[in-house]
């Protein structure tokens, strides 16, 4: 016996197209009375209906009154698409249920609608939950509810947002105590993990695995140019892309950033001299391009389509039978994910190319297939639940109403990732939501709470709940300011960083959703611009999404480069540069540290390859010239990429051993960032998360300087006189596993331990000779510079004729 059965209507609709259910579909009707149940199931497998079947099967069976179904997922667009999807079987078997989604971009009256009289099914995202459970009747319209299902769980799991998704989750159990929960992804690295994160800690999550189905079509493309030394732009593979996009029906090309997809369509567009039909798509793009591109795609109307992690989840594009992919994947599980949006069938295989940008990526894309072929993913180290977002939620829960501290610090020890929270790290956020902290108390403005009796709290003015909640959500925008073509009625184009709007005069050219643009000047925060396709762009900064590479994918290329039985696999270029590495140097190793110093134009220089990424190496190669500059040895700058960072200075580093001692690192670790602006930019970001600085008011935002400005204020006041402020130990932990990323620094330290391979050449080495084309670098101000400027005034004055100056 089944605990469910399909509807008698849904079961005719199955059978009038033909369809059976999928094993993993019969199960998840089976288990629908599972607490909590992980389905991890191939893109194209059904895995978003099988979370829905037993919602249509009760409600059709039962009747329902109210709210009984939450779909979570990371994107609006996929809420949308969903809701488009399910209503199809809902209508044509005549189901009495209700689904509307509520996101950003729902109207007001429907909001408030929807919280009188919810829908059956509400398909929303995470900062519209939170801010739904944020209201005094978010008992009234939760109470009822029976099912949560999270999609792309794992893309949650990874952030803030999935924390703050979860605590949210721990508050709707406590309003709807028998509410059950579903987890459904297609890449899971580590299913007991994500089976955990999902589940009321400590109750265990099953886990049901559907078909994997056949293995995907994936290899390097093969293109007539050699990939470049440098560079992350992979535009020399152009002519060989647009052959592919003509052999296909629709063809996904994705970039990892969003500069680097804008050059890249520009450079397709102008190559494509058969006009064929192509769009980009990122999230820097205004609602209504993306829109357009997206109505494209699912009409078929687009041949070629690039873009950026915005398309990397479970939208269903129809016809793509092909995804390229430009520049190396970083992740193995992000490959995997956007090899998906290919043939989106099930037990149909994806076909998917990739293109490694220049030479060193050739390596990481065969690393990359190997594991894919293997079937194991990567991911990320485990993290404790972030604070700043804890005490956004304390604030979040307090503007619904009273709340009592045991009873709301229960709820979060229920949450994976809080488990391990302590009462007194509990009770200093809840202290930081209510008065600021020690050195804040004074102020009223940051009097938030009231305990009205001893473990009782409340807002102190009901009327802050309005602000609280204008500046709810864990995303941190960057700078940015929206662009529009000139004119009265001129169509919006996207949004641009405004550290790069600053530097635009009148005329200037930059790319924008793909076309030339000219600016013409500023006008209330907007840019406003005209076209210029004739003109050569520049590019705009979108900071967007960069990540750094993955500490399995950074061991599977040290394993290629030590096993010359696997060079067979690379092209004949990549090949002899390695033997040309091995036969001049030596090559880097798992659990070891291989660093080179050679001269080259008058500098001494070292390299040190540890495949950490690009954060980690400029956090370590700073920690290193930072020791170097206080043993008088005159570091001049650096250049760090995700495999190896490169030091330049004024005198040789005979041994390296004594800069890189794990405790020699965390002292200069320490005093490095005390004054470094890392610790402002990130003490920003976690003020604003936490509340403690404000994004919004009624009526206008406020605009990154301003913000800056008063977060700066705030983080030397607190530096000053109260270091001990939770702010700033929430912001030296976000900084830790951030910006500087230092939790790989030291994992590879620990690693490495004494194992360091240092060796003195005379030229530079093939395997560093890449770096000294790198863009990017980093000047060292101090001593080293102090003495050229010096010896360069001396020799000057000695041109002159005046000799050698006093001292």
């Amino acid at each position: 016996m089944r605990a469910m059965e399909l509807p008698p209507s849904l079961a005719e609709w199955f059978a009038s197209r033909h369809w059976s259910l999928h094993p993993h579909q019969h199960e998840m009707l089976d288990r629908a009375d599972e607490p909590a149940l992980l389905l991890i199931a191939p893109t194209g497998g059904g895995k978003t209906l099988a979370g829905f079947l037993p919602t249509l099967a009760d409600i059709s069976a039962n009747g329902h009154e109210g709210l009984h179904t939450l779909y979570v997922s990371p994107l609006k667009a996929l809420a949308n698409d969903i809701r488009r999807n399910l209503r199809i079987p809902i209508d044509e078997a005549g189901l009495p249920i209700r689904v509307e989604d509520r996101t950003g971009d729902t109207s007001q009256t429907a909001r408030k609608r929807q919280r009188a009289d919810p829908p059956h099914i509400l398909l929303t995202t995470p900062e519209s939950l939170a801010l739904m459970m944020s209201y005094p009747d978010a008992d009234r319209t939760f109470k009822g509810l029976k099912r949560v299902i999270v999609d792309e769980i794992h893309a949650l799991a990874e952030n803030k947002r999935g924390d703050q998704l979860m605590l949210a989750l721990s508050r709707l159990q406590t309003l709807a105590p028998g509410l059950r929960r579903v987890g459904l992804s297609a890449t899971v690295d580590d299913p007991a993990a994500i089976a955990h994160y999902l589940a009321r800690h400590p109750d265990p999550c099953p886990i049901l695995h559907a078909d994997p189905g056949p293995p995907p079509d994936i290899d390097i493309l093969r293109t007539d140019e050699i990939p470049p030394w440098a560079g992350a732009g992979g535009r020399y593979a152009i002519p060989t892309i647009l052959s592919e996009v003509k052999a296909h029906k629709t063809t996904l090309i994705f970039h990892n950033t969003r500069a680097q997809a804008e050059l890249f369509f520009h450079a397709l567009w102008l190559a494509n001299e058969d006009d064929l039909p192509i769009g980009i798509h990122h999230g820097a793009l205004a609602r209504e391009q993306r829109h357009r591109v997206e109505q494209a795609m699912a009409a078929g109307d687009l041949r070629a389509i690039v873009a950026t992690s915005s398309l990397d989840l479970g939208i269903d594009w129809g016809d793509v039978d092909l995804v390229i992919q430009v520049g190396a994947p970083k992740k193995v599980k992000q490959l995997v994910q956007r090899i998906g949006r290919a043939n989106h069938r099930y037990n149909a295989p994806s076909k998917a190319r990739l293109v490694p940008a220049n030479r060193f990526e050739v390596i990481e894309c065969r690393a990359a297939l190997e594991a894919v072929r293997e079937g194991q993913l990567d991911g990320d180290l485990r993290r404790d639940g972030p604070r700043d977002v804890l005490c956004q939620h304390i604030a979040l829960v307090a503007c619904a109403g009273p709340f009592r501290d045991a009873d709301l610090f229960a709820e979060i020890k229920t949450v994976g990732v809080y488990a391990d929270l302590s009462r007194a790290a509990f009770d200093e956020c809840l202290d930081f939501v209510a008065t600021g902290g020690y050195a804040l108390r004074a102020y009223d403005r940051y009097q938030r709470l009231k305990e009205r009796e001893p473990g009782l709290w409340s807002l102190r003015d009901p009327r802050a709940a309005r602000q609280i909640r204008m500046n709810l959500g864990t995303i941190i925008d960057t700078d940015t300011l929206k662009v529009r073509f000139r004119g009265r009625g001129g169509q919006p184009l996207g949004e641009i960083e405004e550290g790069f709007a600053a530097t635009l005069t009148p005329g200037e050219t930059f790319l924008m959703g793909g076309q030339v643009v000219r600016y013409e000047g500023l006008n209330q925060m907007t840019v406003e611009v005209s076209p210029r396709p004739d003109k050569e762009p520049r590019i705009a900064t979108y900071i967007g999404y960069k990540q750094t590479f993955s500490i399995q994918l950074a061991e599977r290329i040290q394993q290629i480069l030590n096993d010359p039985g696997r060079w067979d696999a690379l092209p004949w270029h990549t090949r002899e540069w390695l033997a040309l590495q091995r036969e001049n140097s030596l090559l880097p190793e798992p659990g070891r540290l291989l660093v080179e110093s050679f001269p080259r134009d008058g500098r001494h220089h070292l390299c040190l390859y540890g495949f950490a990424g690009r954060n980690a190496h400029q956090t370590l190669g700073l920690l290193v010239t930072k020791g170097m500059e206080e043993a008088g040895l005159d570091p001049m700058g650096l250049v760090a990429t995700d495999y190896a960072v490169l030091i330049w200075g004024l005198q040789p580093v005979r041994d390296v051993r004594p800069f890189l001692s794990h405790d020699g690192v965390h002292d200069a670790l320490e005093s490095w960032l005390a004054g470094n602006a890392v610790m402002k930019r990130t003490f920003r970001a976690a003020a604003v998360i936490s509340g403690l600085i404000d994004r919004n008011f009624p009526g206008k935002r406020t605009t990154g300087r301003q913000a800056t400005f008063s977060s700066d204020i705030l983080y030397d006041t607190l530096h000053r006189y109260d270091p001990d402020h939770l702010m700033l130990k929430i912001t030296e932990e976000e900084a830790m596993r951030g910006h500087i990323d230092f939790g790989r620094v030291d994992l590879l330290l620990k690693t490495v331990g004494d194992r360091i391979d240092q060796i003195a050449l005379d030229r530079v080495s093939p395997l560093s000779a890449p770096l000294f084309l790198e863009p990017g670098r980093v000047p060292i101000a101090g001593k080293g510079e102090n003495r050229l400027i010096e010896e360069e005034a001396a020799r000057l004055m000695e041109e002159a004729g005046l000799g050698a100056l006093p001292a």
